[in-house]
């Protein structure tokens, strides 16, 4: 046996001697005869391929709840199950995907209620969102376009040495959560309680949100004037001066100066004056000419004066801006223009309807038309 192996070590360094080429050339005569690397991209190939499929399927879950809890958390027709298999499908890379499964809670009896997540790769994590929490779960699973229910094998079946495999169903789940948000980014801009009740009778009524088309266009009747400064009387009368308290008028301190703030906990902290920054005016003007949403902070209570003075947070309202008055800045309201503020007084005109925050948020607010949708499964 010595003088064997001893033989082989001697014909191996011959090889190597010969160059680098040549020891690999033999290494895989030796490795092909033995069938090895055959098996191996068996593997490589197979596996892959399941792989592939399982993060189509991913993709197609998570592509489906969001779109489902979109739906179901502005109230639209696109709150069912078929809305999931519409991006479960367009997310296979041969248009078909089953969908299993499509539960969750969208309020009583809108969705059938999930089972207890199982701890396998298909299904969503454990746990499973709180008794009242909005959600949707879409459950996807392997569906070619011939209608089979299982992938099927590449080489494996054949090199491998199975011949009764026939492939494997391979799937996928996704969660999405809605909700009110407590914390979120918002315009620097904020509005009483008692405006947006007036404006949007107690919660119950809303404009259509943009774009228009396809959602019909508000009517002027839903047109309303936030009187940022006024010495006339109101229906949700301000403190002195006509401001929510003294040097205050409905602007919000924003530290990074872009008229963007993030506000959480109870209070945020106010900006003097009745002025906008150019910012302000500049994102005015913008909203004012695509007649896209903005998102701003509602307060309950003003206290303090000034840029002393803080808010106390009620939630967020969705704002579509038609015009405005302001020091240096004028846009005529497009919707109602027998709205438009003149004189002293410093106003932003428009409408509330009901929006999603694109930004991160904290869900766990009052309901003020607007929500936050997030993926945790």
């Amino acid at each position: 046996m010595r003088r064997v192996i001893g033989r082989l070590a001697m014909r191996w360094g011959r090889v190597r001697a010969a160059g680098d080429r040549g020891a690999i050339g033999v290494t895989v005569g030796v490795l092909l005869g033995s069938g090895v690397l055959l098996g191996v991209g068996a593997i490589v190939v197979d596996v892959g391929q399941l792989y592939v499929e399982r993060a189509e399927l991913q993709n197609g879950a998570d592509a489906g709840a969001l779109a489902m809890a979109k739906g179901c958390a502005l109230g639209s027709t696109t709150c069912l199950p078929a809305t999931a298999a519409t991006y479960a499908n367009a997310n296979a890379k041969d248009g078909a995907a089953a969908v299993d499964l499509v539960c969750g809670y969208a309020g009583a009896g809108v969705l059938p209620q999930c089972p207890a997540p199982t701890g396998r790769l298909a299904s969503c994590p454990s746990p499973q969102p709180a008794t009242g929490t909005t959600y949707v779960e879409v459950h996807t699973s392997t569906r070619t376009a011939g209608g089979s229910t299982l992938l099927p094998p590449v080489f494996a079946r054949t090199l491998l040495g199975k011949e009764s495999y026939d492939g494997t169903n391979v799937g996928a789940c996704a969660r999405a959560v809605w909700g009110s948000p407590k914390a979120s980014q918002a315009f620097a801009m904020t509005i009483s309680y008692c405006e947006w009740m007036k404006a949007t009778n107690n919660g119950t009524k809303f404009a259509p949100a943009p774009p228009y088309p396809p959602n019909p266009a508000p009517t002027p009747a839903m047109d309303r004037v936030l009187k940022l400064h006024t010495t006339s009387k109101t229906s949700c009368p301000g403190g002195p001066a006509g401001a929510d308290g003294p040097g205050m008028f409905g602007w919000v301190d924003d530290p990074g100066g872009a008229c963007s703030v993030h506000v959480s906990g109870t209070s945020y902290a106010a900006d003097t004056g009745a002025s906008a920054g150019n910012s302000c005016k500049a994102l005015l003007a913008s909203a004012w000419a695509s007649r896209q949403v903005i998102f701003i902070p509602v307060f309950t209570a003003a206290t303090g004066n000034g840029s002393g003075g803080s808010y106390t947070l009620a939630g967020f309202g969705a704002f579509v801006v038609t015009g405005y008055h302001l020091p240096g800045a004028d846009a005529s309201d497009w919707l109602k223009p027998s709205n438009n503020c003149k004189g002293s007084d410093k106003c932003i005109n428009g409408y509330f309807t009901q929006g999603l925050v694109p930004s991160s948020g904290v869900i766990g607010g009052p309901d003020l038309g607007v929500s936050v949708i997030q993926l945790t499964g």
